[in-house]
């Protein structure tokens, strides 16, 4: 998959943060003045948005960074850390909408509903161009792709409150801005969880997702020369980096460095996995080895 400079994403994420901080303005003043529990809902949201793009910019500034030689693999790590962040406010913040659209639903108040609409309005053309602007890299990290998904919820949440409104002002039914509020914390939630599951993945060094580790075993045992393989991991440093170690066993007439290409090439070719560290070892090396993990 094609996948655009890492200076054109940080761009759109700039743009996208700028759009995301004039619609949280709009609706701050517009819920406190349209007494719309819909609007602050979508306003809390949008603010963990901002905040979860500046530290999406904040993160591929310092992925940019060298590596040292204390930091072998450099920043790659802090783009996780952004997404787990991300994802932890935003499920706060589905919790604490949930609980206020109930106290609504319970305890219904009088909503400009003309003011919402205009807001709501707003607020959706601002978020579908966010989401537009955003959808082409979400392939691209876990970074770029919790960000698109924060955007892509206000576009929903946006137009749970266009709905809202335009009912509000046709039957007078002001319990549509609590549903309202409701649904956007049920979006919220589910979503949230998968990115909160994937960055805790990585942080934990699980298999990458889509990457079958007996497969790579497999491919690694049917390249000549090959006796056998274990202490296999295979774990993300960050977003499309994904590396492997294991201990291969080799035939006592393989040449090791010719089956060193081998391997790294069919590492390479069917899991695309760049960096790859094998340790090749004769037949009777692994009685010597203190501790083995197959």
């Amino acid at each position: 998959m094609h996948r655009a400079p890492r200076h054109l994403r940080k761009r759109r994420l700039a743009i996208v943060l700028a759009i995301g901080t004039a619609i949280l303005s709009a609706e701050v003043a517009g819920a406190v003045a349209a007494r719309s529990v819909a609007l602050l809902a979508d306003a809390g949201h949008v603010l963990t948005d901002v905040a979860g793009l500046g530290l999406a910019l904040l993160a591929m500034w310092f992925a940019e960074r060298p590596a040292s030689p204390e930091r072998s693999f450099g920043y790659q790590r802090l783009e996780i850390l952004a997404a787990a962040a991300n994802a932890a406010v935003l499920l706060a913040v589905g919790v604490l909408i949930l609980v206020a659209s109930v106290a609504r639903l319970i305890a219904p108040v009088d909503v400009g509903g003309r003011l919402m609409l205009i807001v709501g309005a707003g607020a959706l053309l601002g978020n579908g161009a966010s989401t537009w602007l955003l959808s082409r890299d979400r392939a691209a990290s876990m970074n770029m792709r919790g960000a698109h998904l924060e955007v892509a919820s206000d576009l929903l949440a946006a137009a749970a409150v266009v709905v809202a409104a335009v009912i509000i002002l046709i039957t007078g039914f002001t319990r549509a801005d609590s549903i309202a509020s409701l649904l956007v914390g049920l979006v919220i939630l589910p979503r949230t969880m998968r990115l909160l599951r994937d960055a805790a993945d990585v942080l934990l060094e699980a298999a990458p997702r889509g990457v079958d580790i007996a497969a790579v075993r497999q491919h690694i045992l049917e390249v000549p020369g090959v006796v056998d393989a274990h202490d296999l991991h295979v774990w993300s440093i960050g977003s499309g980096m994904n590396v492997v170690s294991v201990h291969v066993v080799k035939a006592p007439d393989a040449d090791a460095g010719g089956l060193l290409d081998c391997l790294c090439d069919c590492l390479a070719d069917h899991f695309d996995i760049e960096h790859s560290t094998f340790q090749i070892e004769a037949p009777q090396h692994r009685e010597h080895e203190r501790a083995t993990h197959d």
